[in-house]
């Protein structure tokens, strides 16, 4: 049975898929899509990595309460 981040790094890889399926018939969003494509297989490969890393986020807005 999957765990929780392999199931999601499932679903990335396979949005993935769909984005440069689009971008396939579609030569306007090609660039678009395949951008996107790569990004969600990089979180893919993030999550399979190492599912509890945590990103490291240049000037993240300062938690306030309320």
């Amino acid at each position: 049975m999957p765990t929780h981040a392999q199931l999601s790094a499932k679903l990335l890889r396979d949005a993935a898929v769909f984005f440069r399926n689009v971008g396939d018939q579609n030569d306007t969003l090609k660039d678009q899509m395949y951008d996107n494509a790569s990004v969600y297989e990089q979180v893919a490969e993030l999550v399979d990595n190492n599912p509890n890393a945590e990103l490291e986020v240049a000037d993240e807005p300062e938690q306030t309460d309320g």
